[in-house]
């Protein structure tokens, strides 16, 4: 099953695409997909509702704008340096445990939405990145039962200020959290469609040029070890979202760096989880 919202910010509405590729409203389940709705098995309600009211839901303009696939999550728990390559073109050693930091709620926008460059801005960066988002309420979850939390995957953009992550001193979370830096979408695959999350192809673009095309299979630590390690630390809630890391071929990475400027247009995908596209816009010039 795959999962979408769309309608205007803040209004997005829940919908499916179907097995024809067609997007169709399911507003009259009920139920937006929140922490509530994952937390009462609501993928299995929605999937036993869609075989009796399947053809009654109405279907979805294509020019219909695409919100995030998920209804504000908790939190955001990012893993960072998690691909071998990326660890050494950031002059980073290979973890020996995963590196987590948070990336604020705040930051979720939809999958096609504008890139906002920051005010004061010079180092904003892309990042491709493999979601996962949790079907459950997870704590000290052994590693051997781990999937059993999972939900289903997303593509997501885990956008990135570096001056502000890196040379302002404290923790990477302001160089993350800044507003539209977590494109999501554009649709929350469930688990049963993606046969092996760690054999897929994961790529980015920048103004048509190829800059990041990957596998996940070079994830150094992999998701059922994520969910475990991470569930020793915190609880994670029904929707929250693991994000697993980003191959090489960053700006920062770069010799010379390079970094995103105001009309800037990035598109990136995920084999079997869709493609995203964000048209860069420096905050300052936002039509007021």
């Amino acid at each position: 099953m795959q999962l979408i919202r769309f309608g205007a910010p803040g209004a997005e509405k829940p919908g499916i695409i179907d097995a024809n590729g067609q997007r169709r409203d399911v507003s009259a389940f009920g139920q937006d997909y929140d922490e509530a709705f994952f937390g009462a098995d609501g993928l299995s309600r929605l999937q036993q509702w869609l075989r009796d009211h399947l053809t009654d839901c109405p279907i979805v303009d294509e020019n219909e704008r695409l919100g995030p696939p998920v209804c504000r999550p908790s939190k955001i728990v990012c893993v960072g340096l998690n691909y071998a390559q990326h660890a050494k073109e950031s002059g980073m050693d290979v973890p020996k445990e995963p590196v987590l930091f948070f990336k604020a709620t705040t930051a979720i926008c939809g999958p096609n939405d504008d890139l906002i460059i920051p005010k004061g801005s010079k180092k904003t960066d892309w990042e491709v990145e493999l979601a996962v988002v949790i079907g459950k309420e997870a704590s000290y979850v052994s590693e051997e039962a781990a999937m059993d939390y999972v939900a289903g995957y997303m593509l997501h953009n885990d956008y990135s200020e570096r001056t502000f992550q890196l040379e302002r001193g404290g923790q990477w979370v302001k160089g993350k959290s800044c507003d539209t830096f977590a494109p999501i979408g554009p649709a929350l695959v469930t688990k049963e469609e993606v046969a092996d999350p760690h054999n897929l192809r994961l790529w980015l673009k920048l103004n048509g040029e190829m800059m990041q095309d990957s596998n996940t299979s070079d994830m150094v630590f992999k998701i059922p070890h994520l969910v475990h390690y991470i569930s020793q630390y915190m609880r994670l809630l029904p929707g929250d979202i693991i994000s697993t890391g980003t191959p090489f071929g960053v700006g920062l990475g770069l010799n010379p760096p390079l970094y995103l400027k105001n009309g800037d247009a990035v598109e990136l995908g995920i084999e079997k989880l869709g493609m995203s596209r964000q048209r860069a816009i420096a905050y300052e010039n936002i039509a007021k």
